[in-house]
């Protein structure tokens, strides 16, 4: 197909919004950012889009990594530099092409200076989707981090 007779491209832009509450509940400390979507995570979604079929079982982007390595990010990641902790989060479509995962890191889980975030499709090792680095969050263990993620596609 010739694109310049339709030059419709997919884009793909992750943003990540990061809440740190202490231990009664106020808010502390808190950052919004932009993000690098892997070549890993791309693939992944091509794959999924290829069979969805086959794949929709498996396209479980829900998982949300906290780290302590504060190497720059790449579209070469596949994981984090130091991961920290990794919960499980609540996946949804919010609208207009717009997909979100949140967790919540509760007292005593990936406590330190966090400074990267990854959305993996496992709980353990899966495939990174994309990864951000960003100013530093001190967590400590009596504090909260509650970490959004959206992916936009437009």
């Amino acid at each position: 197909m010739d694109d310049t007779k339709n030059p419709r491209h997919v884009k793909v832009e992750g943003h990540w919004f990061i809440k740190l509450y202490g231990p009664d509940g106020v808010l502390k400390q808190q950052h919004e950012s932009k993000n690098v979507i892997t070549t890993v995570g791309l693939d992944f979604l091509a794959s999924f889009l290829n069979s969805a079929a086959a794949a929709a079982s498996t396209f479980t982007c829900r998982y949300i990594g906290i780290g302590t390595d504060a190497t720059s990010e790449s579209a070469a990641d596949t994981t984090l530099g130091v991961e920290a902790a990794r919960q499980t989060g609540t996946a949804s479509y919010v609208s207009n092409a717009i997909y979100q995962a949140t967790a919540t890191f509760a007292s005593g889980s990936g406590t330190g200076a966090i400074v990267e975030y990854g959305l993996f499709s496992s709980n353990t090792n899966g495939t990174m989707f994309s990864r951000l680095t960003d100013s530093v969050i001190n967590k400590g263990a009596n504090d909260t981090l509650v970490v959004t993620t959206k992916v936009t596609l437009t």
